[in-house]
């Protein structure tokens, strides 16, 4: 098994197709399928299905191909500070659940870098696509939060996958809506207040479940409620609809706009769970690149500068 082996097996996986694949690695494609079938005889595995569609993973092909990205990326991490490679692109990816402040952050980093000789990836996702990422070393860091209600249930998950969270902030609940919503002005929210607006919902597709919801208190009884798949469109229903909801109440004004307020939302002690610990997902054992000690750093920063403003 070698580097350049996992290199083609990476490739193909973001593909989806050998031929595609094979111009990017610039070899010819019977030499590709060859040395992907020599690998499968070596492991014992079958790593893709292949249809006239194209080629997917196989269960066993995904577990194979998780492991080959944490190993292929701590190469590429030795190759950027021993290497002498200068052609070599270095990649790096960030997923996270919808936060502002989680792309601003990435923002500040990447000013870091010369773009030019980098891959960079901002993934706003599902929760569970958080987590597939990371395990998958698709991104080097997650972003996603912990409370009393899903913390058994993504910890077991997090375990499984060999993965490890670092808190970063605890927060309590804010509803979040547009500033001429007629719940605007008050200094405080309770949850009854909320019953004559929809429930604003980040879909979590169709293995959704109540613990990878991104909004607090999602097991409780709401009249109306709206999925939306990205921020933009949340944003957007909160002014057509006067729609809400539930958040940190961390908003970065300089990407969201100022048109948007958070409110603290009132009995927190009625509702278990509602309290947020915000934190990174990273894969164990696995040294952090420098573009990752850097994000880290800088969402650090950021949060420890909302704390002392507060």
């Amino acid at each position: 098994m070698t580097l350049q082996q996992m290199h083609y097996v990476i490739t193909i996986s973001e593909t989806g197709s050998f031929n595609k694949a094979a111009e990017l690695l610039y070899v010819a494609q019977p030499s590709l399928t060859s040395a992907i079938q020599e690998l499968e005889r070596e492991t014992g595995i079958l790593i893709f299905h292949r249809s006239g569609r194209g080629v997917t993973l196989t269960n066993d092909g995904a577990e194979f191909l998780s492991y080959v990205r944490q190993i292929y990326h701590q190469y590429e991490i030795l190759q950027s500070k021993y290497g002498k490679n200068g052609n070599l692109k270095k990649k790096f990816g960030v997923s996270t659940q919808h936060y502002s402040f989680a792309v601003k952050t990435f923002v500040e980093m990447v000013k870091h870098f010369n773009t030019s000789d980098y891959e960079f990836a901002i993934r706003e996702t599902k929760t569970r696509d958080v987590i597939d990422d990371v395990n998958t070393m698709r991104s080097e860091i997650g972003i996603l939060y912990l409370n009393d209600f899903n913390r058994a249930v993504l910890t077991k998950l997090f375990h499984s996958n060999n993965l490890e969270f670092h808190k970063l902030i605890d927060c309590q609940p804010y509803v979040y809506l547009w500033r001429n919503h007629p719940l605007a002005s008050l200094p405080s929210i309770r949850f009854a207040q909320l019953a004559d607006y929809p429930c604003l919902s980040f879909e979590q597709g169709d293995n959704g479940s109540f613990y990878f919801a991104e909004e607090i208190l999602s097991t409780n009884e709401y009249s109306r409620i709206i999925k939306a798949c990205d921020r933009a469109t949340m944003l957007n229903l909160m002014i057509g609809l006067s729609g809400y909801t539930l958040c940190s109440g961390i908003i970065c004004e300089e990407l969201n706009g100022d048109e948007y307020v958070a409110i603290p939302l009132e009995g927190e002690s009625d509702n278990p769970g509602g309290a947020m610990e915000i934190g990174y997902l990273v894969k164990k054992n696995v040294i952090l690149s420098q573009m990752g000690e850097i994000y880290i750093r800088e969402i650090r920063n950021y949060l420890g500068n909302l704390v002392q403003k507060s």
